[in-house]
């Protein structure tokens, strides 16, 4: 019967470490999963949009008042005057 016994013993622990190896390797292959499916959804998700930049019309008055003295004096052609007012305004 003592020997019955120690192999039942051998045989629950034997069973009881496959378990816990079994356990671990599902967690790792979980993890895996998981790690995988993160980067596939940073691949996929759309690109963050920038937050349009703050507009201060004080700073762009002064740019076109700029602007409109340098076309006057004849540094700036109307075109170029126009291409850089469209620039400023972010038309």
């Amino acid at each position: 019967m003592p020997g019955l016994l120690r192999g039942m013993a051998r045989t629950a622990a034997i069973v009881g470490t496959a378990n816990a190896v079994s356990h671990k390797q599902q967690q790792k292959y979980a993890a895996q999963d998981q790690a995988a499916y993160a980067e596939q959804q940073q691949q996929y998700a759309p690109a963050p949009q920038a937050a349009p930049a703050a507009v201060d019309t004080n700073t762009q008055i002064a740019e076109l008042q700029q602007l409109a003295a340098l076309k006057d004096q004849g540094i700036l052609t109307q075109e170029e005057f126009d291409a850089k007012k469209k620039q400023i305004l972010g038309l």
